[in-house]
């Protein structure tokens, strides 16, 4: 056995392995940089696809830190109406003024009939704390188009509803008079007259035949019209063949229960308004004018604090506009 050599030392060494300090948060500060720069760039992204290069110039000048500027016209109701402050590359606040427009301002132009399409009121730049956004419309066709074009058919349809709106009123006006006339003339009609009453409402021209104590138009618990009431709708249904707009026939009665046995005031004020209908009708009046026959029982009274007021029963016929009512329209006299 070979003997072992005292002088042979063999040394292990084992290195401890320690871990680095604390270095800091500073990672996620520059983290969050990096997801707020990524969301900016999918928001341009998609601003970028889905507007026009027209809104992209007005979103641009929004943010521009240029002095207040005018703008010359709106759009689509986008920031800015999607338009530029600049016109064609030039600053115009040089002007100094903003055109905004609504239905409230004082007429700066009128059309040959008299007619305001657009009414405009202008206001210092100043007075607004930022660029100066102009809000243009035309009466009720809304915000006007980006172009010329788009401006001027917005105008011009404005122009067009106007004056129907204004032949329609005439034309009701001047038929609301004659059927007035009308009946006061016949001698045999002369003493209801007082019970046709006869306006102008949001809806249209409305003719009321109502009872009256002591000259009911219909016999009590009947759905059938007296000859009072049959001779007044003969007379009536010429004049409202001379108009085209399409015809609502609805009944009404007062709030006394109906007497009859399985039937009810709805019942009875749906066949009286049918039973006007067949009368117009047979007097000539084409059915395709009929729009609809209701019948509302005595829900809608026309005296609510007297529900039981002879007033109270009473058929209605209504012309329904074909154009939306003029501002402040008055009511013809009954």
């Amino acid at each position: 056995m070979a003997k072992r050599d005292a002088k042979h030392i063999t040394i292990i060494k084992r290195e401890e392995v320690i871990e680095g300090g604390h270095h800091g948060g500073a990672w996620k500060v520059a983290y969050a940089d990096f997801v707020t720069a990524m969301m900016a760039f999918f928001l341009l992204m998609w601003l970028l696809n889905a507007t026009t290069e027209v809104q992209r110039r007005g979103l641009a000048d929004y943010f521009s830190p240029s002095a207040s500027v005018s703008v010359q016209r709106s759009g689509t109701g986008k920031p800015l109406g999607g338009e530029s402050p600049f016109e064609e590359g030039a600053a115009i606040s040089d002007r100094g003024t903003v055109a905004v427009m609504n239905a409230n301002a004082p007429p700066v132009d009128q059309d040959d009939d008299g007619s305001d399409t657009v009414a405009t009121r202008t206001v210092h730049a100043e007075a607004v704390g930022g660029p100066a956004i102009a809000e243009m419309q035309a009466g009720p066709g809304g915000p006007l188009g980006n172009k010329p074009a788009e401006r001027r058919a917005v105008a011009e349809q404005a122009k067009r509803d106007e004056q129907a709106r204004r032949e329609e009123q005439a034309n009701f006006a001047h038929a609301a008079a004659e059927m007035q006339k009308a009946i006061e003339a016949d001698p045999d009609l002369a003493p209801i007259a007082r019970q046709l009453a006869i306006d102008l409402t949001p809806e249209g021209l409305r003719v009321q035949i109502r009872d009256s104590d002591g000259q009911p138009m219909f016999a009590t618990g009947s759905p059938e019209p007296n000859d009072r009431a049959r001779a007044v709708l003969q007379r009536l249904t010429p004049m409202l063949m001379a108009l085209h707009e399409p015809i609502a026939i609805a009944g009404y009665t007062d709030s006394t229960p109906y007497a009859g046995v399985g039937r009810t005031n709805w019942e009875l004020s749906s066949d009286r308004a049918n039973a006007t209908r067949r009368i117009l009708t047979e007097a000539g009046l084409p059915d395709s004018r009929i729009k609809d026959v209701t019948g509302h029982g005595d829900r809608d009274p026309l005296l609510p604090e007297s529900p039981t007021s002879a007033a109270n029963r009473r058929v209605a016929i209504l012309l329904v506009r074909s154009a939306p009512p003029l501002a402040g329209a008055t009511h013809a006299p009954h």
